[in-house]
């Protein structure tokens, strides 16, 4: 089964300002544009969904829902129960992570797109993502929470393709090789 990555992060490698925010990635520096950046070709590979809590509850503080009828698994070791605005497509989990992939997989999924800057940190620890697009916006944000963390040894990498936009943004797809 692929897990896979699509995310965005500032030039300086962070995902999201201190508290959270991610109010750059709609600044000069990232143009309104009709260009998706591969976003739909990709969500049409993907079957599931496993994110964080946090990134889970600001994708509904967004007021639309993104995802369609595809299933998300939300993680999370505090909560016992979903939010009350949460689609019926969500499903809580606080278990083992291959354990999850190993159930995902027997059921039939394929391919599944892990978000969050947590669960992104656990899954590459764990030798457990497949691949990475990363889209590189041209902002210097100077802190924030960073799309990577300590690994407990190199994570080997092979570039499969990097494309840049118009928008000045570039985004590179690496295949993960293992540890």
């Amino acid at each position: 089964m692929q897990a896979s990555v699509f995310i965005a992060t500032s030039l300086d490698g962070f995902i999201a300002r201190p508290d959270g925010g991610i109010d750059w990635l709609e600044t000069d520096a990232a143009p309104q544009s009709d260009e998706d950046y591969g976003y739909a070709a990709f969500m049409d590979t993907v079957d599931c969904l496993i994110m964080g809590r946090v990134t889970f509850e600001q994708v509904l503080s967004f007021g639309q829902w993104f995802y369609g009828d595809k299933r998300l698994i939300m993680l999370s070791t505090t909560l016992r129960q979903l939010p009350d605005a949460a689609p019926g497509t969500v499903e809580l989990y606080s278990g083992d992570l291959p354990e999850l992939l190993r159930k995902l997989e027997s059921e039939g999924h394929r391919r599944a797109y892990v978000d969050g800057g947590v669960t992104i940190h656990s899954f590459l620890r764990q030798g457990l993502l497949t691949d990475l697009t990363i889209t590189t916006i041209p902002i210097l944000i100077g802190q924030g929470r960073p799309l990577f963390g300590p690994l407990p040894g190199d994570v080997a990498l092979k570039h499969v393709r990097t494309t840049d936009y118009p928008s000045g943004f570039v985004q590179s797809v690496y295949e993960v090789l293992g540890r």
